[in-house]
């Protein structure tokens, strides 16, 4: 029996225990394990991979904890613009926004655009004007905002940097959580699937996009090697292509996914400064979660039984 298989990221950086209560701990288990029921159940019922990975970062995105739909940081402009992607691995179908505003869940708006547009990313007020077209949820401002998201942006709205996103109050200089969310998937007819959703940066201006959006940096899908996510530094990410150098690794030097990924994750990226994880899934339901930060929310789920929950390096 082809064995099926779900796993998720909802970010990854500066992690530590010792700096997280136990409520809050529990808040981002319990998050993370309703994203991985509602992905693994649609599996579970003979689903596919796409659909599974989109219904895992739709909880993601409606949790207010993760950096993606309503818990997305502020602009420069105090504004909220979101991106995502989701691809298919069966035919490399794929869809992708960016810079998107007042989306209630970007990947179900890229899942739109994957499935009844001719194009594979749409950004800004496009993006909007083709949400509204698909009939796809809209939410007012007030919807994306949470204090603790404009605490942060107003420790320095004020000046032009900007800020990854973080979850402990930490010296500017030490704050380094990536907020994406993600996940990967393997279904019941050996089809893969792949899907990314962030909010970015905290205080980013002049209309900035990072890997997330972008097919083949830090989404990607093709049944012949593997679907991936990735958490990070969405610059270094892009410079690596990310996604894409795993798959290439597995295709033509016969890497397991795991390797091709410590490849990428461990040696590729460190020397582009490039921080984070990726997670990653191929035809045969194997998943792998490698990550060089000090933490990865993340989660896994498998018909063999296997499944796991974790926040920290274990």
């Amino acid at each position: 029996m082809q064995k099926f298989s779900l796993a998720i990221h909802g970010g990854a950086g500066t992690i530590l225990k010792s700096a997280m209560t136990p409520a809050m701990e529990r808040e981002y288990l319990n998050g993370l394990n309703q994203s991985l029921e509602a992905g693994y159940s649609v599996l579970e019922k003979g689903g596919t991979a796409t659909a599974a990975v989109a219904a895992a970062v739709v909880v993601l995105e409606d949790n207010i904890l993760f950096n993606a739909g309503k818990g997305s940081v502020f602009t420069k402009n105090g504004l909220h613009e979101m991106d995502a992607a989701i691809m298919s691995g069966a035919n490399r179908a794929a869809g992708a926004v960016a810079g998107v505003r007042n989306i209630r869940n970007p990947i179900s708006l890229a899942m739109a655009v994957m499935q009844h547009s001719d194009h594979v990313l749409l950004s800004g007020s496009g993006a909007n004007d083709f949400a509204q077209q698909q009939g796809i949820a809209m939410e007012q401002d007030d919807y994306f905002y949470s204090a603790f998201r404009f605490n942060q942006w107003q420790q320095m709205v004020n000046s032009n940097d900007y800020a990854l996103d973080h979850s402990v109050p930490l010296p500017a200089s030490q704050e380094k959580k990536f907020g994406t969310v993600g996940a990967v998937a393997c279904d019941t007819q050996g089809n893969i699937a792949a899907a990314t959703s962030t909010g970015g940066m905290t205080n980013k201006q002049f209309g900035r996009i990072g890997d997330s959006p972008l097919i083949g940096i830090g989404t990607y899908a093709n049944n012949h090697t593997c679907a991936i996510s990735c958490t990070g530094h969405g610059e270094p990410f892009i410079k690596a292509v990310a996604a894409y150098d795993v798959s290439c690794l597995v295709a033509y030097k016969e890497m397991t996914l795991a390797e091709a990924m410590h490849e990428v994750v461990m040696n590729k990226l460190p020397v582009l400064e490039g921080e984070g994880g990726i997670i990653g899934a191929d035809a045969h339901g194997n998943i792998a979660m490698l990550f060089n930060s000090e933490g990865m929310y993340r989660g896994f789920k498998s018909s063999d039984g296997s499944g796991l929950v974790a926040i920290y390096r274990e």
